[in-house]
């Protein structure tokens, strides 16, 4: 399932809404950015999961790691929504309620209305 740029700004902050950020350390603090995109940073509020260590753990360990109940709506992004997509249907398999902000950073970052956290 995938979530479009209107629901992730109209929900951002709302109880049992959940916005993961599945991109690399650098990415995630603002430190690396791809040249297509405007500005670095993150969507404000995201918490950090990258893909690579999501796919190396366990369902146990991806759980303790999450800290969240099942029933919270999880909603991974990446740069692009590739890696997104992926750790979406692995957190689904999990029997997490997980989409995928398709648009991911790659939109958000080209419109200025939007903020943007780094460090």
């Amino acid at each position: 399932m995938d979530v479009e740029l209107d629901e992730v700004v109209r929900r951002l902050g709302e109880d049992g809404f959940v916005v993961l950020d599945v991109r690399s350390d650098g990415e995630y603090r603002g430190e690396i950015a791809a040249p297509c995109d405007p500005r670095p940073g993150r969507i404000p509020g995201a918490r950090h999961f990258d893909l690579q260590v999501l796919l190396a753990l366990t369902p146990d360990e991806i759980r303790e790691r999450l800290g969240a109940p099942e029933d919270v709506e999880l909603v991974a992004y990446c740069h692009s929504g590739s890696r997104s997509e992926l750790a979406a249907q692995i957190l689904t398999s999990l029997g997490y309620r997980a989409a995928n902000y398709r648009g991911s950073w790659h939109e958000w970052s080209r419109d200025d209305s939007l903020a943007a956290e780094t460090g």
